[in-house]
């Protein structure tokens, strides 16, 4: 088959959790790019059916739903509405996430709010959209993870700013859902189910000066990762092109930690 046809999304519903936040939005317009149907479920509504908008205005296929994945109900409540709206999923981009802890030295409570949210929240929405890709015949998981799943804090990068430190439940939960994925890949075997997972470097989003300065000299090709930089990445994986990829964890870090 031709690599054009391999990575060609047309026909694939694909659901991007998350879908209006900072790198969710460069997920979704990456993979509407490829020709899929995609899906942005998000709590905010009114935030995702404004992202919807401005892709459809470019000629894109993108449409908003609601999602709160710390509430079994509402998981529920948009299974149902994406199979009364196109009757199959063909790719979910596991990528919401809550940041409700401020530093290690914030709240317990706070910790456990991000567990219900980021852990059991999670691992509810994926057994439940999974359960509607293998309906459909198979397809593709793709899990938004973090370098800072598979290395600790590198607290240089924070000095001279007033950043503070990074939250421990973004690296529980990051490294976590990167062992998850070669669990989901061996468990949903059955169901024509791949499960990858992808762990970026920082995005540039207009961090402070000094911050910019301490992490970019640390990366081989000499910046944070811009808008472009995940899209060729998902469309591999939610694609032909990436049949035979599956239970990977792909770091995207620039050669930072090469």
């Amino acid at each position: 088959m031709n690599v054009k046809d391999l990575l060609n999304l047309e026909g694939k519903v694909i659901l991007v959790s998350g879908g209006a936040g900072s790198y969710g939005k460069n997920i979704v317009e990456g993979l509407a790019e490829a020709g899929g149907t995609i899906i942005t479920a998000s709590r905010d509504l009114k935030k995702g059916q404004a992202v919807a908008e401005a892709y459809r205005e470019q000629g894109l296929d993108v449409h908003a739903m609601q999602v709160d994945q710390g509430i079994h109900e509402s998981v529920l409540s948009l299974k149902n509405e994406i199979m009364r709206s196109f009757g199959r999923l063909d790719v979910f981009v596991n990528n919401a996430v809550a940041r409700p802890m401020r530093g290690y030295d914030d709240t317990i409570e706070n910790f456990a709010e991000s567990m219900r949210i980021n852990a059991t929240g999670m691992m509810d929405i994926v057994r439940e959209m999974c359960e509607i890709i293998g309906e459909s015949g198979g397809g593709s998981v793709i899990n938004i993870s973090s370098m800072m799943g598979m290395f600790g804090p590198d607290l240089s990068n924070y000095e001279g700013t007033d950043m503070g430190n990074p939250s421990p439940d973004y690296f529980f939960h990051s490294g976590g859902l990167i062992n998850l994925t070669r669990y989901l890949a061996k468990i949903l075997a059955d169901k024509k189910i791949r499960v990858n997972c992808i762990s970026p470097g920082g995005l540039f989003n207009n961090q402070p000066e000094r911050f910019l300065e301490n992490y970019q000299k640390k990366v081989p090709v000499g910046r944070l990762a811009n808008s472009d930089d995940i899209k060729g990445l998902m469309v591999l994986l939610a694609s032909d092109a990436g049949a035979y990829i599956n239970g990977e964890n792909i770091l995207m870090d620039g050669g930072m930690n090469a």
